[in-house]
């Protein structure tokens, strides 16, 4: 534990060394944001049905923008596991007397808490935009559960990612369909909107359920199935990524 705190500790610090990993994760959703509400929200909100307009395309977009959020972790998280196992300080810890497991620990602890700091205030400007949520406590509740979920996914799916670049700018590259995924799904349009083969994908790829489980959570629309498929495809992409990580980190000597 002590071990793992000093490695937390390490990656938090280095935000303030490399300042451009987290204006990135924040700053891009916040441009995305910005330009589908006030570019294309007055169109694509009209398409919706209902109230339509900017505030109609307001209230469906803001979960998109969340997984786009989480996503863009994938991309700072791969970038600082490339930058230490590419300058020899993994090496150096290797010849220390602290826990293999710790560095891991604070890559993807450190990252949770800088993905969460960064979702907190995609929604903060959601809410000052006029994002106004009909979600109770028990739906927060999910909803914090879920999103904690997913950044644990994405954030495992990095690390190994990371691991397994031979270099920074390679790691750079490797999140960025991660990065494309909500545009394929239902985080921007309906899927019933797109044409037969990419329906199929949006309907049956792991965002897609996520994102209808948080529209739901936060909007109060049906979300049926949605749950479930949401929590298995972050269980899975977790899981999978974590022991990837980690018979990298422990194969790499």
């Amino acid at each position: 534990m002590s071990d793992s705190l000093t490695m937390i500790r390490r990656n938090l610090l280095h935000l303030s060394r490399y300042p451009t990993l987290p204006l990135s994760l924040i700053g891009t959703p916040l441009v995305f944001l910005l330009l589908f509400v006030y570019v294309f929200g007055a169109t694509l909100g009209n398409g919706l049905g209902g109230a339509g307009g900017r505030a109609g395309y307001l209230e469906y977009v803001i979960p998109g923008i969340l997984m786009m959020t989480a996503a863009g972790a994938a991309q700072t998280t791969a970038i600082s596991v490339a930058m230490d196992m590419t300058e020899g300080i993994i090496a150096r810890f290797r010849t220390m007397a602290i826990k293999r497991a710790s560095v891991l620990t604070g890559h993807v602890v450190g990252s949770t808490l800088q993905t969460v700091a960064a979702m907190l205030v995609v929604l903060g400007v959601a809410l000052l935009l006029g994002f106004r949520p009909t979600a109770g406590p028990l739906d927060w509740l999910a909803l914090a559960g879920l999103l904690l979920l997913v950044t644990l996914a994405m954030i495992w799916l990095s690390v190994a990612l990371g691991l397994t670049a031979q270099s920074v700018e390679v790691a750079s590259n490797l999140p960025m369909p991660l990065i494309l995924l909500p545009f394929l799904g239902s985080g921007f349009v309906p899927t019933g909107t797109l044409p037969v083969g990419l329906r199929w994908f949006a309907e049956y790829q792991p965002f897609t359920p996520i994102i209808e489980t948080v529209r739901g959570l936060l909007l109060g629309t049906p979300i049926g199935s949605s749950a479930w498929q949401a929590v298995a495809w972050c269980v899975a992409i977790a899981a999978g990524g974590y022991w990837w990580a980690r018979s990298l980190y422990t194969r790499n000597r």
